[in-house]
């Protein structure tokens, strides 16, 4: 509690313009971020990177920004972000990935245990999709049929096919990115 009343008083002196403030935040913070990020990039010069951008974006945006949960915590996601961001467009992503498909060979129960959570979570994102997109990707990816004839057994146009389609892959591919940072953040553990 006492910690959260500093961060605000912080908070409250970088709105202001006070250097001094970004030093106290980059001083209590900036060796666990980058932990946090070098854990799963294994990165020096990319973490340090993100970390230093962060502090950057943090004085540059400090009279516009605001920050509802804990200092803490918007740090470490705003960290958490950027490093999946580095990892699905930065050079770091072909190592990363080639280093976890050696994890994921030999570590077959691991690989075998993320790919049911994997297949878990796909059945948990279809299952509450609305009623009609639920259908649509059903036969789309189970049933393996064309946009036209999903519009012809459902009565609907093939426009709504892909829109309802495009609704449900985007649901199932943030929640599968989800996963598959942290399969990654654990196997390269």
């Amino acid at each position: 509690m006492i910690h959260k009343v500093n961060d605000n008083v912080l908070l409250d002196r970088l709105a202001n313009g006070d250097e001094h403030a970004l030093n106290e935040i980059y001083l209590l913070y900036w060796q666990d971020l980058f932990m946090c990020a070098y854990n799963v990039l294994k990165d020096k010069a990319a973490c340090e990177d993100i970390v230093q951008d962060l502090f950057l974006q943090l004085w540059q945006k400090r009279s516009t920004i605001q920050i509802n949960i804990s200092l803490r915590a918007y740090l470490y996601t705003a960290v958490r972000y950027n490093v999946f961001r580095q990892i699905r467009t930065g050079k770091v992503r072909s190592v990363l990935f080639e280093e976890a498909a050696e994890r994921m060979a030999a570590n077959t129960t691991e690989f075998i245990m993320a790919e049911k959570e994997m297949s878990k979570q796909v059945a948990r994102v279809v299952a509450a999709l609305p009623d009609k997109c639920r259908e649509v990707y059903k036969l789309s990816r189970e049933e393996q049929l064309t946009h036209k004839e999903i519009a012809s057994r459902l009565n609907i146009s093939t426009k709504t096919v892909e829109n309802q389609l495009t609704i449900a892959l985007k649901r199932v591919r943030a929640s599968l990115n989800t996963i598959a940072l942290i399969v990654v953040t654990l196997l390269a553990n």
